[in-house]
């Protein structure tokens, strides 16, 4: 059976902006210090998957870059540009019609743009299991991380808390917790975290999205009709911006794992998707004092901090728990607690105009 991997590639990266752009979000950047992020993720699919059968889905205000940051990785007709951000159920539901239609069935390994992992045997043993159990099932796979503290940003997994690694059946998918929620799915050991990172057969995916958000389905069913004809781009331009927006999590999984048709691989990778600025301890050393330091910065009397510089030299002094992040035309500050809120910051330039700003 043919395998293909596709990474999604196009979110906004809102809450790392300054830095993270609508242009240039944080899947094009380099935040380790070593490779792009997408590009990591491409060298992890291809630990798997063959170079040819590697697609990438993106915005078509990223497409162009998308197309040079992965040159030579991904080829360039297997990059997929979604005319509109439709959320994750349209995105896999489009590159698994654009492989049904154009390739042929098969397995289908998705993952995230922008995720760190610290131990990739780990995780590409993981992918190679999953892959081998969708081939001999119709069930639905995705990889649980094992968490390792009570963390509020992800999302999570309940099954039955058994200590192997070998596949389990999905009992639940539960949101982003408050503290002593995850505290408790934690001390339960019945909780994964919930990575984002699927395994299913082309057909099978579509079957589901056709069960559960028929709509949406339609709408794929049309752009596929299309495929392959003078009239798919004009098609997929008119109908993708108009359909439902969804995840797939609540579209299609949190209903196939009613039915006992969802299952899990637990997993211990050292992951962690480096959502927001207070996560660049993941990617970057710590010093002395709990600072994360990168570029031109000076640090005096300073604990538990990020402090980023793209271009200007940056001093700070007796600061501790915020971030500081600059590039050549704004300058961001937020106490480290709030990392997570810095997409209001976008948001609150969108509404007054400063659009050159995102």
């Amino acid at each position: 059976m043919n395998h293909y991997g596709v990474i999604m590639a196009g979110g906004g990266g809102t809450r790392f902006w300054p830095l993270s752009r609508q242009k240039k979000p944080k899947q094009l950047l380099n935040l380790s210090g070593r490779e792009l992020m997408v590009n990591e993720a491409v060298e992890r699919m291809a630990a798997v998957i063959g170079k040819s059968n590697i697609f990438i889905v993106t915005s078509e205000l990223q497409s162009p870059d998308m197309t040079v940051a992965t040159a030579g990785k991904v080829f360039p007709r297997n990059i997929l540009a979604e005319p509109a951000a439709r959320n994750t159920a349209t995105c896999i539901g489009y590159s698994a019609m654009e492989i049904l239609k154009k390739y042929g069935d098969g397995v289908m390994l998705i993952t995230p743009a922008d995720h760190y992992i610290e131990d990739t045997e780990a995780l590409t043993a993981t992918f190679k299991q999953a892959i081998l159990a969708a081939e001999e099932q119709d069930k639905l796979i995705t990889i649980g991380i094992r968490p390792t503290f009570p963390s509020t940003a992800f999302g999570y997994i309940r099954y039955d808390g058994t200590p192997d690694e070998k596949a389990e059946p999905v009992l639940g998918f539960k949101e982003k917790p408050d503290a002593q929620t995850a505290a408790g799915y934690l001390a339960s050991g019945e909780y994964l975290w919930n990575s984002g990172m699927f395994i299913w057969k082309a057909s099978l995916i579509l079957e589901k999205i056709r069960e559960y958000a028929p709509d949406i389905y339609a709408d794929l069913e049309k752009i596929g009709e299309a495929m392959n004809t003078p009239a798919e781009q004009e098609v997929l331009h008119d109908v993708y911006p108009n359909i439902r927006k969804m995840s797939i999590d609540y579209a299609v999984m949190e209903p196939s794992a009613s039915k006992g048709e969802v299952i899990v691989f637990p997993c211990n990778c050292g992951w962690n998707d480096v959502g927001s600025w207070d996560m660049m301890s993941v990617l970057n050393e710590r010093d002395a004092c709990g600072n994360v330091l990168v570029g031109d910065v000076t640090a005096i009397d300073a604990e538990n901090s990020v402090v980023y510089s793209s271009g200007r030299k940056i001093a700070a002094l007796g600061v501790k728990d915020i971030v500081i992040v600059e590039t050549d035309d704004a300058v961001m500050v937020c106490s480290k607690d709030r990392a997570q809120d810095v997409k209001k910051i976008v948001d609150a330039l969108a509404e007054s105009g400063r659009s050159e700003l995102l």
